[in-house]
C-alpha cells in the first residue's frame, strides 16, 4: 500500500537524522544499534496516519512517533536481558554484543530520550502526551510483571493472560494512534475511540502471533513454529486447552509442559495434537476474529472521512494477515 509505504518513508528519514550519536560512546552507540535493527515500524507509523486522519501534516507528529518508537525499543532491550536472548531480528543483542550493565544503562537513557521527544510540542500538548506515555509506560511494565509471574505459576486464568497481553502489547498500539490524535486536537471522543481501535487490534495482532507460533507456516511466519512449546510459554492455546479439555487432557497438557526431558519435536507434535482434539485451535481462532470486530467497531465512532476510516481498515487487516 502506497500510503503506508510513504509514511514509513517519512519516519525513517525522521529517524536516520535523529540517530542518537552522542558521548559516551557506549551508552549511545547501544541504542543507535538496537535502533538501526529495522523492524516493521507499526507504531510510529500509526502515530503518523492517526495526525494525518485529523487533516494534520504527518510531518506535525513526528515528535511524538519518534517518542513511541525509542519507547518500544527501550522495552525490547530490558525485554531481551529479562529473556537472556541472544537475538533480536537475527543480530545480537545489546547485552551480547556489549554487556548487561551497559544494556541497562542504555536502556535507562533510551526511556528518558523518549520523553525528550515530546519538548518541541507546546506546553499543553507535552502535558497531554506525556501523561499519556507515563499510562502506557506503566501499564506495560505491569504486563511484563504478569508476564514474568506467570511462568511459576499454574492457576493463571484466561481472564489474567488476555489482561497480561493488553498491558504488555496492545496499549501501546493505543498509545502510538491516540499521540497522533492529540497532537492533531482531536476531540476527545475521536482520541479515545482510536486509542480502543488500538488497544483491540493490538490484542488481535498478539493472539495471532500466539496462533501462528504453533499453526503458521514457517516461510511465511518467519521463524521455526513451535518455539512457545518448546518454551513451555502459557499462551491463548495452552489456556483454551485447559479449559476446553477432558481431565485427562489437561493432565496430559500439564506433564508435557513439566517435562524438561522431552524431544523436542515428539513435544510439538503432541501439544498441537492436544491444541487440535480439545478445540482450543479453533477458539483462538474465534478469538482473533472477536477482537478484530471490537476494533472495526470503533472505526464507527469516529467523526472522520470515510477515506480515512478506510486507511485504519486495510491497515489493521494488513497486520493481522502478516503471516497468514
Amino acid at each position: 500500500m502506497e500510503y503506508i509505504k510513504k509514511q514509513r518513508r517519512l519516519f525513517l528519514d525522521h529517524l536516520s537524522k535523529n540517530t542518537l550519536h552522542s558521548e559516551p560512546v557506549n551508552l549511545y552507540e547501544p541504542i543507535a544499534y538496537l535502533l538501526a535493527l529495522g523492524g516493521k515500524r507499526f507504531r510510529p507509523i500509526l502515530t503518523l496516519m492517526a495526525a494525518d486522519c485529523f487533516d494534520t501534516n504527518p510531518k506535525e507528529a513526528l515528535g511524538a512517533a519518534m517518542a513511541v518508537e525509542v519507547f518500544h525499543n527501550f522495552t525490547l532491550m530490558h525485554d531481551d536481558i529479562m529473556d537472556a536472548a541472544p537475538l533480536r531480528r537475527g543480530k545480537p543483542t545489546v547485552h551480547y554484543k556489549w554487556n548487561v550493565n551497559t544494556a541497562i544503562l542504555s536502556g535507562d537513557a533510551m526511556l528518558i530520550k523518549a520523553y525528550q521527544q515530546l519538548e518541541s510540542y507546546s506546553p499543553s500538548l507535552f502535558n497531554s502526551l506525556t501523561r499519556l506515555l507515563s499510562q502506557t509506560a506503566l501499564e506495560v511494565c505491569e504486563g511484563q510483571q504478569h508476564d514474568i509471574d506467570f511462568e511459576t505459576r499454574d492457576d493463571v486464568s484466561l481472564q489474567e493472560y488476555l489482561t497480561m497481553i493488553t498491558q504488555k502489547t496492545a496499549v501501546l498500539l493505543g498509545c502510538a494512534l491516540q499521540m497522533g490524535a492529540i497532537v492533531a486536537k482531536a476531540s476527545e471522543s475521536d482520541s479515545r475511540a482510536l486509542y480502543q481501535f488500538g488497544v483491540q487490534l493490538g490484542i488481535a495482532f498478539q493472539l495471532q502471533d500466539d496462533y501462528l507460533d504453533t499453526f503458521g507456516d514457517p516461510a511465511v511466519f518467519g521463524k521455526q513454529v513451535g518455539g512457545d512449546i518448546v518454551e513451555n510459554k502459557k499462551t491463548i492455546l495452552y489456556h483454551y486447552t485447559l479449559a476446553l479439555g477432558s481431565s485427562k487432557q489437561q493432565q496430559e497438557l500439564h506433564n508435557q509442559f513439566a517435562s524438561s526431558f522431552s524431544q523436542t519435536n515428539q513435544k510439538i507434535k503432541s501439544v498441537k495434537k492436544l491444541f487440535l482434539e480439545t478445540g482450543a485451535a479453533k477458539a483462538t481462532q474465534e478469538m482473533i476474529k472477536k477482537y478484530i470486530q471490537n476494533a472495526f467497531r470503533c472505526l464507527d465512532e469516529l467523526q472522520i472521512d470515510a477515506s480515512k476510516k478506510q486507511i485504519l481498515l486495510n491497515f489493521g487487516n494488513a497486520m493481522i494477515q502478516r503471516s497468514n
